[in-house]
């Protein structure tokens, strides 16, 4: 049971802390940030990879092939997020630029989404948070 509601329970917290965060820069209540989970501070990808490895250390040992395996994953989640999608939103972002100058008015085309990966902090304390919130409920809820 653990091993599911753990990390759903990270993802959750961090994706709550980014609406906070972000509410509280732009001062007004940003609610689509309360479901889209890509890119910001921190990254929820990352704490949800990193919970369920962290329960999966706590539960079967640190020196086991499936804790390994979590491993590969979260480090391929964290590569992931600061390198190609964040690459990716770099991209729609000049893509959008390109639609604003040619275009006055762009015809219905909808602007991409620019914020899909992140810079190397938000992943760190998405690791952080994924690793204290995992641990935290496997020893006082668990």
């Amino acid at each position: 049971m653990e091993y599911i509601v753990i990390p759903i329970a990270t993802l959750a917290i961090c994706q709550f802390v980014k609406f906070v965060l972000e509410s509280v820069n732009a001062r007004r209540i940003k609610w689509g940030r309360l479901f889209n989970g890509t890119g910001g501070m921190p990254s929820s990808h990352t704490a949800f990879a990193t919970s369920i490895t962290t329960v999966v250390g706590l539960s079967v040992g640190f020196l086991t092939p499936l804790f390994g395996a979590c491993m590969v994953f979260s480090g391929i989640v964290m590569y992931d997020a600061m390198g190609l999608r964040r690459e990716s939103g770099k991209q729609a972002a000049r893509i959008n630029q390109l639609v604003d100058a040619v275009f006055e008015t762009p015809n219905g085309l909808q602007r991409l989404k620019e914020e899909l990966g992140h810079r190397p902090l938000e992943v760190v304390v998405g690791f952080i948070a994924g690793v204290v919130i995992a641990a935290a409920f496997y020893f006082w809820v668990f």
